[in-house]
């Protein structure tokens, strides 16, 4: 990998990673269902009318826009809105690349490999020290729902990879326009059918820019510039090479939280976040398979053009964190 792209892979980790505090900065402005729900609109529209429809099954599509944009982003904000610490969550939701290779298991009969489940059973025990290290200060209800946040990933990454598009970034764009119904509707249920609509009106007053500046940051830097840069490595490089830049996203999350929004881990905390961070990529094999290869990474086999390459567990079209589904914050 040159210099160049090198950067660039860890220019879209900081993007991501910055996403986590555009979503507290949002937070602060419009309510959580509400919030995922304008994230696509903003994106759904020009999609619509631009982006050519991706040749893979509705259902596929469907699938892949409940999980990764409905249940994935609107927990996850709903948890950052009850009190989980946005650079925490950054981390714990990478736990979607062991719950894919569980649910692949479960689901799609895939077999898992000794060294996936000692990666699973490592993320899994990080999760547990950050629970109970929360639980002595805080409720564990925002922890929980970031967990099914990861989870709803998973089921998204599997409609993904079922769903085999031939232009990952065009099926992941078009993603975007399943998301903004049932995000609406759930805001009219739980936040009420004016409230959002309400904070969007006065987020045009003089008090109301953070929150549309952090809306422009999640919609299109974090989304369509980072999804774009990520896709067009993984087009250039194996997927073996990029996929682990996706680490450094949780690491510019906590140092971005803890640096902008005083979020101070404990020192458990930290020590869980390392675990799930090493979990996932014992279980991806990223690491490890690039030391049993001795070789130089570039000259492996590259990703066949449109085939996307992407890791499972992963991020795209702007999630808030890496591309791996298919496509993280």
């Amino acid at each position: 990998m040159t210099a160049r792209d090198r950067s660039l892979a860890v220019l879209v980790a900081v993007l991501w990673g910055l996403n986590f505090l555009a979503v507290r900065v949002g937070l602060d402005h419009f309510p959580p269902f509400f919030l995922a729900a304008l994230r696509y609109l903003v994106l759904a529209v020009p999609v619509v009318l631009f982006v050519p429809r991706p040749e893979v099954p509705v259902r596929w599509l469907l699938g892949y826009g409940l999980g990764f944009g409905v249940a994935q982003f609107g927990l996850l904000f709903l948890a950052i809105d009850q009190g989980m610490p946005s650079g925490l969550a950054s981390v714990v939701v990478q736990a979607s690349a062991p719950f894919t290779v569980l649910l692949g298991a479960l689901l799609l009969r895939e077999r898992v490999t000794g060294r996936q489940l000692a990666g699973i059973g490592i993320a899994v025990l990080g999760m547990a020290v950050i629970a109970v290290d929360r639980a002595r200060t805080a409720p564990l209800l925002p922890l929980t729902l970031t967990v099914l946040a990861a989870v709803g990933w998973a089921v998204g990454n599997l409609a993904s990879r079922q769903a085999k598009p031939r232009y990952p970034l065009r099926f992941a764009l078009w993603m975007a326009v399943v998301p903004p119904v049932p995000l609406l509707a759930l805001s009219a249920v739980k936040e009420g059918p004016a409230t959002g609509w309400r904070a969007l009106a006065e987020s045009f007053g003089p008090d109301g820019w953070p929150g549309l500046v952090a809306l422009v940051y999640i919609a299109l830097l974090g989304s369509v510039v980072g999804s774009g840069i990520w896709t067009a490595l993984l087009k250039r490089y194996p997927a073996g090479v990029v996929a682990p830049f996706s680490m450094l996203v949780p690491v510019v999350g906590i140092a971005g939280a803890w640096l902008a929004l005083d979020e101070t881990p404990t020192g458990w905390a930290l020590a869980g976040a390392a675990a799930v961070v090493a979990g996932v990529l014992l279980g991806t094999g990223w690491l490890p398979a690039f030391l049993r290869r001795g070789t130089d990474p570039a000259a492996a086999p590259r990703t066949p053009e449109g085939s996307g390459g992407l890791p499972p567990g992963g991020q795209a079209a702007g999630s808030t964190g890496a591309s791996q589904g298919t496509q993280r914050s």
